[in-house]
Order: structure tokens, then C-alpha cells, then sequence
């Protein structure tokens, strides 16, 4: 899947985004983009200190990268576990958000989810990125509990159909 975006300041210019499977060989920038994200800064830091994306993740779920063509530079990444349908990860980086690539990474989703025959994907979502999920059609369909010392907020929970 492809898409044009254009970044702000110039850093992604007019190009084809590319969103491609992603192979062992970006764990490393999976992970690191995972750690630095500022979206689990302050309280949320502990969620995603010492989180590792292994080679294994990559290997045994649907793992897959949006990436800058020419250079090949991450701009952000999800993981669909297929049984039960989940996403697990969700990341875009820093310098690309409010570019589209969320956007492009969630109609990537819904395609793959499609093609492998699922008709909703859970999501149990980060707090502030509720809204977003909310903003591409997920439906609100609970909460997951706190669950110390590794997660100590409540979570929202909720559905994303596949047409």
C-alpha cells in the first residue's frame, strides 16, 4: 500500500509512503522507535522502558512498517496478532505525526485484516490515543483494567469492524 504525504517541515516531502512487512532486521528500529516514543513519556514511561520488538515478535506476527521511500527511514509501524484478532503495536514516529501515517497504517490493517477473512480487530488502546482510534471508526466496547506494576492506568478497550 502506498500513499503521498507531505510533512510540514519539509522532512517528508511529497513521495510515496511505502508500507512493507516488516523483517527481523528492523527489530532494533522497531524497539528504539517503541522507547523514544513522547507518547509514553512521564507517567506512561514504565509501560515501554525496557519493552523489546524481537526478531521472534516480527517473525511470528503480522508486523508491518510504513516507511520513507529512497531512504527507507521508519515513519511508524503496527502488529495485527491474528488469534484472537488484536493489535497488539501501533507506533508512528515523532517527526511524522499529524502527517497521515496512522491513517495509512490503520486502512493498511483493515486490508490485511480483510484478506485474511477477520471481521473486527480489538484494540486495547493507549489513553491519549483513544480518540484517534475513535477518529478512523473503532467503537468503544470497554475498559481493561490496571494491571501493576508493568501497566498502572486503566485502558480503553474497543473493536474496529472490517468491512
Amino acid at each position: 500500500m502506498t500513499s503521498s504525504i507531505t510533512h510540514r517541515g519539509g522532512e517528508v516531502r511529497r513521495e510515496t509512503v511505502r508500507v512493507r512487512r516488516a523483517t527481523a532486521r528492523d527489530a532494533k528500529r522497531l524497539t528504539r522507535l517503541v522507547r523514544t516514543s513522547r507518547a509514553y513519556e512521564g507517567q506512561y514511561a514504565a509501560m515501554v522502558a525496557g519493552y523489546r520488538v524481537g526478531p521472534d515478535y516480527i517473525e511470528t506476527h503480522r508486523v508491518f512498517a510504513a516507511v520513507e521511500p529512497g531512504t527507507d527511514r521508519l515513519l511508524g509501524f503496527y502488529s495485527l496478532v491474528l488469534a484472537p484478532p488484536e493489535l497488539d503495536l501501533m507506533f508512528v514516529a515523532d517527526d511524522a505525526q499529524g502527517l497521515g501515517i496512522g491513517r495509512l497504517l490503520i486502512g493498511h490493517l483493515r486490508d490485511e485484516a480483510e484478506r485474511v477473512g477477520l471481521t473486527g480487530v480489538r484494540i486495547v488502546s493507549h489513553p491519549p490515543a483513544e480518540g484517534f482510534y475513535r477518529s478512523v471508526g473503532a467503537r468503544r466496547t470497554g475498559t481493561v483494567a490496571a494491571n501493576p506494576p508493568a501497566v498502572m492506568w486503566d485502558r480503553p478497550e474497543l473493536l474496529l469492524p472490517i468491512d
